[in-house]
């Protein structure tokens, strides 16, 4: 064999062992905010009886002592790997692990590809005063860890006040130009409000103490004023029971906004009840609060077409309330319009 082919094949024969041994390497997971990644998540509850394990505070020490949080990902997660990041928002009265159960997206984390920040409010009630900045630090360590260029998108998702209180700060002066999504579980809509169901609001209990003074009978409250519509740029999911309201608005002027088409119904049925209920208010329960997790089904209406690639819809569970969890298969329904949504603003910030 002539010495020039002879070194021609010694060449080749190299460049094929040095790329078998780099894919033969794979990367090496990482490791967010100093959290070991394990299966089971941490601080999960069984299929029944959370009890108390809602009320843990989470494994993760934050910015600020004596608060603590929960981050849920990937434990296979690359160092450039693409991933939809959502900060979710509990409830009023609620925790960060209720939170993490009602809207179980934690269980979606591998499928999905999500990184899930669920922090606590100390006084259980989300404030501008003590908490916007505390959000802002744990959303801007975050993405810092991951990686401004891998995050696909970024998401607020809230239920109830945790829902109100990302709509107050979904357009504020750090949010804006990172939120590409807003998902409210039963905390308001965009685009239309529909109107609340008379009875909302929590059931009074038979053991509740006795009024000092014979009561009033109660009004019904009147209804808010319509709230404009936000000035900043991102999709809309919204969520809610069929109990909690009256019906669901026929239209959008969020969609009109993003030129979407007419909306398309589908039908989400799940075998397997939520994770969690309120347990406090059961008697007597009240269908618009919620009862007891119950398997069920869901209506889910998408609009189709959005300017943008923009995602606006709507999600109804029938036959349930405020704060029965949500089930499975319209858990994994959400999570997949959520993660439709891709070349976020902070990716994009970064190029």
């Amino acid at each position: 064999m002539p010495l020039r082919n002879a070194l021609k094949l010694s060449v080749f024969a190299l460049a094929g062992a040095l790329t078998s041994c780099t894919t033969m390497q794979p990367a090496t997971p990482i490791s967010l905010a100093g959290q070991p990644c394990v299966r089971p998540p941490v601080m999960k509850c069984p299929e029944a009886n959370c009890g108390a394990l809602v009320t843990e505070q989470g494994p993760v020490a934050g910015p600020t002592e004596g608060r603590r949080y929960f981050i849920d990902y990937p434990c296979d997660l690359k160092p450039d790997e693409k991933v939809t990041v959502v900060l979710s928002l509990h409830g009023g009265g609620s925790y960060g692990n209720w939170q993490r159960h009602y809207f179980p997206i934690l269980d979606e984390v591998d499928a999905q590809r999500l990184v899930v920040i669920t922090p606590n409010a100390p006084p259980q009630r989300w404030t501008a005063d003590a908490d916007d900045a505390y959000l802002q630090t744990l959303v801007s360590n975050t993405i810092n860890e991951i990686g401004a260029k891998n995050v696909k998108s970024f998401w607020l998702a809230g239920h109830s006040q945790g829902g109100m209180t990302s709509r107050r700060i979904v357009c504020s002066d750090f949010f804006k130009d990172k939120v590409d999504g807003f998902l409210s579980l039963s905390g308001g809509r965009i685009g239309g409000a529909p109107q609340r169901a008379a009875d909302a609001g929590r059931p009074t209990q038979a053991n509740a103490p006795a009024p000092a003074a014979p009561a009033a009978p109660a009004a019904v409250p009147a209804p808010a004023a319509p709230q404009p519509d936000p000035a900043c740029d991102f999709s809309h999911i919204y969520a809610i029971g069929e109990y909690e309201i009256v019906a669901l608005p026929d239209s959008s002027s969020w969609a009109t906004k993003y030129n979407c088409g007419p909306r398309n119904r589908r039908e989400v049925v799940d075998v397997k009840a939520g994770y969690i209920y309120d347990s406090s208010h059961q008697n007597p329960a009240s269908k618009s609060w919620g009862r007891p997790a119950a398997p069920g089904k869901s209506e889910v209406f998408e609009y189709a077409g959005c300017r943008d690639g923009r995602v606006v819809a709507d999600v109804v569970r029938i036959d349930k309330g405020h704060t029965e969890g949500l089930e499975p298969e319209v858990t994994a329904a959400i999570v997949s319009l959520m993660t439709k949504v891709k070349n976020g603003k902070i990716a994009s910030a970064a190029r």
